[in-house]
């Protein structure tokens, strides 16, 4: 009794010794490879989060020794991405210190598949790279299918045909794709995984969601450099988010007369942001023409803002594309004070507010714009009178 006594006690000593051996300041992975080529004789530990967002610098590298095993320990500062690179593969790994992670995989299996152990986080991450794959597939399907099909037609009508077909099968999937990815960022916003995800979705077009994402994550991964740009961001777009008040502000019309956003306080406003040199604005005109002449008389008003630094071109145009609402401009592009208020990095890009002064939609154009203000004015309390 007293041998299996000892014996346990010493068990017991070795497991504390264990444990506080353990490195709380430092994160530790141990890696092998099978079968990997015969050039491929390091590991690199690439830093995802680090304050260069451009370039992922090497963190630290490691031998591959006779036994293809390798070992990493760095001391992380904060829970952060990181991405092991062998030879040509690259694989996503989330640690903190104090991780004790053990990581395998097979060279020669071109799918890319490892295993590891000691990181949830990490687990998470290829559950969010499996929706990403799945979606990935299928949109370089639809585009190689359309590649091929597209050498081959014969004139525009055939052209603009297949386009109608394979655009809205592609819209479909990145659509299917952002809402797949936008419930794993919400399912795992406690876990830095969901937030990766949810830098791939789209920040203009999911600007309302990403905005109450930064709300829920404030405070959850300190110090994380990542994280902290996009807080930053978040901070920065709210005030001119979706269900936000819309900051006021006076302009010089195109009639040399100043207009307050406050002037249309009570009637439903679309801020439109465009410029003559802007391509992509004046395929759109058409639309917002055809917009305005529909909905004008149950309620709608446009107020163009131009970032034209040309008046006589900016007056062409608005003549050009038959533009009948109220027209204004800084002459300033992106840098006048309206356009910094309203955060504008692209155009075209417009508000609708409702007559609360409530930002109500934001960068909406086409079929979305229109079928926005169908919602909006099927009332017809919004008819004028």
């Amino acid at each position: 009794m007293k041998i299996k006594q000892f014996a346990y006690f010493i068990a017991l000593f070795v497991i504390s010794v264990f444990v506080s051996c353990k490195d709380k300041n430092a994160f530790v992975i141990n890696g092998d490879v099978d079968n990997p080529k015969k050039d491929v004789k390091t590991a690199y530990l690439l830093g995802v989060d680090s304050s260069q967002t451009v370039t992922m610098p090497i963190i630290d590298s490691a031998v591959l020794n006779d036994q293809h095993h390798f070992l990493f320990k760095h001391a992380g500062g904060y829970p952060a991405m990181y991405k092991l690179l062998i030879g040509g593969y690259m694989f996503d790994i989330i640690a903190k210190n104090g991780d004790d992670i053990t990581f395998k995989t097979n060279y020669a299996d071109s799918t890319n598949k490892y295993q590891i152990n000691g990181s949830e986080d990490t687990e998470k991450i290829r559950e969010y790279n499996k929706i990403n794959n799945f979606y990935a597939e299928v949109t370089t399907k639809i585009t190689n299918d359309y590649g091929a099909k597209i050498k081959s037609a014969k004139n525009k009508a055939d052209s603009d045909a297949l386009l109608a077909y394979y655009l809205p099968k592609y819209e479909k999937n990145i659509s299917e794709s952002s809402k797949r990815i936008l419930k794993f960022v919400n399912d795992n916003n406690a876990s830095l995984a969901g937030f990766f995800a949810a830098k791939s979705l789209d920040r203009f077009k999911y600007e309302q969601q990403l905005v109450a994402y930064a709300d829920v994550i404030k405070y959850k991964f300190p110090g994380n450099l990542a994280v902290d740009r996009f807080l930053t961001y978040a901070a920065e777009v709210k005030p001119v988010s979706v269900g936000h008040t819309a900051p006021d502000f006076t302009l010089i019309d195109i009639d040399d007369k100043p207009v307050k956003l406050s002037d249309y306080h009570g009637k439903y406003i679309m801020i439109d942001f465009w410029a003559s040199w802007c391509q992509p604005c004046r395929k759109e005109n058409p639309n917002v023409v055809k917009m305005y002449k529909k909905f004008k008389d149950k309620g709608l008003n446009i107020l163009s803002i131009s970032l034209d630094d040309d008046r006589q071109a900016w007056l062409k145009a608005i003549e050009a594309d038959k533009l009948t609402w109220r027209h204004a401009s800084e002459f300033k592009k992106f840098d006048g004070p309206v356009e910094k208020i309203y955060r504008i990095e692209a155009i075209p890009s417009n508000f609708i507010i409702n007559p609360q002064g409530i930002i109500v939609a934001k960068n909406i154009v086409g079929t979305q714009l229109e079928d926005f203000l169908n919602k909006t004015f099927s009332n017809s309390q919004h008819k004028v009178k």
